[in-house]
């Protein structure tokens, strides 16, 4: 397969979507999100804490007290994108599943980074 062919497969193809989370390992403070890409939303979350620029304040500064050893990133759940309904929106079912979880984490005990204004920015 030559190089087009490779990179057209790879655009056509279907990316992992579901709910994630940024987990500090020291407070289980977590910052859940949801993405119909999660392996490029995962990368972006990562990069923009390496570089200083994460839109979370309260994530950004622990991820520079603390470093990167001290936080996980976590696929929580997948969607399984429906073979029969090629124009399928997961939108409604993205906002389920990450609800769901973000009751789950809580009852846990765990702490949110997740404020009212960043919540499901992803």
């Amino acid at each position: 397969m030559d190089r087009k062919a490779i990179a057209r497969a790879y655009k056509e193809s279907r990316r992992p979507m579901g709910v994630y989370c940024v987990r500090n390992i020291h407070t289980g403070e977590t910052l859940i999100g949801r993405s119909t890409d999660l392996p490029a939303v995962l990368n972006r979350e990562r990069s923009s804490l390496r570089v200083g620029g994460h839109a979370n304040r309260r994530l950004q500064q622990d991820w520079n007290a603390l470093g990167a050893d001290a936080f996980a990133f976590e696929v929580l759940d997948t969607l399984a994108w429906p073979e029969s309904t090629p124009d399928f929106d997961p939108t409604a079912d993205l906002l389920l599943l990450e609800g769901m979880w973000r009751e789950r984490l809580h009852l846990e005990g765990g702490g949110s980074y997740t404020t009212a204004k960043t919540a499901g920015r992803t």
